[in-house]
């Protein structure tokens, strides 16, 4: 069956029409040993139909299969009234097509049609051999129609596999469905997002300074602006990597990856500290190191920027922000610890004029009045993406610090470089001796 759908179109096209004009012509031969001209003809339709119901559109289906039916009744009851009988065929194509249109019945059909279709089927296959000689109907009855119960009974089984079989099918395009639009908006809430979100706070940053008497000179300014322009760009570049994703769903990978990994969260700090609070990363060496699965390195990226985004939404007050990536647990089972804090309440509370951070209730559940009121899917759709990897993600305010967004990502096996339970030479017990603090 794959071999035969393998093959183009224009092939399947042909070898169709070779098996409908054979078939045709079997039904045909069938006919001529009827015991008249009327009852050849008859039997000609009725197999015609039979041969019809098989091949036409699904939507047409019902009614050819009716009709079908109908007719090899209505021919089998002309037979016995009239008392012309074929001298030697029932009818074998036309009641093979009729176990055809049952199995077809029970697969494509509704409930009730295809228990009506696969019932007249059976009745019309029972008595089509009343079309022979009463002495050839007693010889052959007794075990033919058994036979073709029988036929009949593995058709109805087929048809209910195959509607099974599409069901599941169904079922589990509509599930790749599902998970592929839920990808798709993760990527767009990923990297649109971010983008956009620099945009706003860049804008509403002087708006604010305009609004309290401080405007920015024209250095800021353009400034402000270069940075807008910045993000605008990375935004649209964004747009089209999502676009060439939807066009071409086997890029996907190579067209909306984060870029670098581990490599690229020393630009994605640098660019929203420009813009924002200052922002201190922190990476354990032995991950730089070590070469990390693709996987969990867009992971341990996403976990940063979508925790960086949260900040610029709703971390209003902020002064400083700390990432801090480094390798926890022990030797046997290691995991990739990110961390990223902020300090918006603490710096509330030292600067009157800092406006305040959104209520940390409202930013635990995504929503709130900052830069833009969050959805809540970026700290959901990090969750699941952890759980892809086997990690999991919590966020909350800590003592100490306002608000922590802390993964933990476990690794498959050692890294390339030293073991963990071992930092480099000239770092401290926590690895930590890569350290970028614009």
């Amino acid at each position: 069956m794959k071999q035969f759908f393998d093959v183009p179109v224009s092939g399947r096209r042909i070898a169709a029409l070779c098996a409908a004009v054979l078939s045709l012509s079997a039904v045909v031969a069938e006919s001529t040993d009827a015991g008249s001209v009327w009852q050849a003809v008859a039997s000609t339709l009725s197999g015609a139909l039979a041969l019809a119901a098989v091949a036409v559109p699904r939507d047409r289906f019902g009614p050819a299969a009716l009709a079908a039916v109908a007719a090899s009744g209505l021919v089998t009851l002309l037979a016995v009234l009239t008392d012309v009988r074929a001298e030697h065929t029932f009818g074998v194509v036309e009641s093979c097509a009729l176990l055809l249109v049952v199995a077809r019945a029970l697969r494509l059909g509704p409930p009730l049609r295809a228990v009506a279709v696969t019932s007249g089927a059976v009745a019309a296959l029972t008595v089509i051999f009343l079309r022979l000689p009463s002495a050839e109907y007693s010889r052959v009855g007794s075990f033919a129609v058994p036979v073709l119960w029988c036929a009949a009974a593995l058709a109805a089984v087929l048809g209910l596999y195959l509607r099974l079989l599409d069901r599941f099918r169904e079922r589990e395009h509509e599930a790749a469905l599902q998970e592929q639009r839920i990808d798709y908006a993760r990527e767009l809430h990923d990297f649109v997002g971010h983008h956009v979100t620099a945009i706003i706070a860049q804008t509403k940053a002087v708006r604010f300074a305009t609004a309290a008497g401080r405007p920015p000179g024209p250095e800021e300014l353009d400034g402000m602006l270069a940075a807008v322009e910045e993000a605008g760009s990375q935004a649209m570049q964004s747009m089209r990597s999502m676009v060439a994703v939807l066009r071409d769903p086997r890029g996907a990978g190579a067209a909306t990856g984060p870029g670098g990994g581990l490599a690229g969260l020393r630009t994605l700090t640098e660019r929203f500290s420009a813009s924002g609070p200052r922002t201190a990363l922190t990476l354990d060496p032995r991950l730089t190191t070590g070469e990390l699965p693709p996987g969990i390195a867009t992971t341990v990226h996403q976990v940063v920027r979508e925790a960086l985004t949260n900040v610029r939404k709703h971390a209003h007050g902020a002064h400083k922000v700390t990432v801090d990536v480094r390798v926890a647990g022990d030797t046997a089972r290691p995991v990739v610890r990110v961390s990223v804090c902020d300090d918006a309440e603490a710096a509330a509370g030292t600067a009157a004029d800092t406006p305040a951070r959104s209520p940390a209730p409202a930013r635990r559940a995504g929503t709130g009045t900052g830069v833009g009121a969050g959805s809540g899917y970026g700290l959901v759709g990090l969750a699941e993406r952890a759980a892809l990897v086997g990690g999991t993600v919590t966020a909350g305010p800590r003592t100490g610090v306002d608000w922590v967004v802390e993964a933990d990502i476990p690794l498959p096996g050692p890294l390339a470089g030293p073991a963990y339970g071992a930092p480099p030479h000239g770092t401290d017990e926590s690895g930590a001796a890569d350290t970028l603090d614009p």
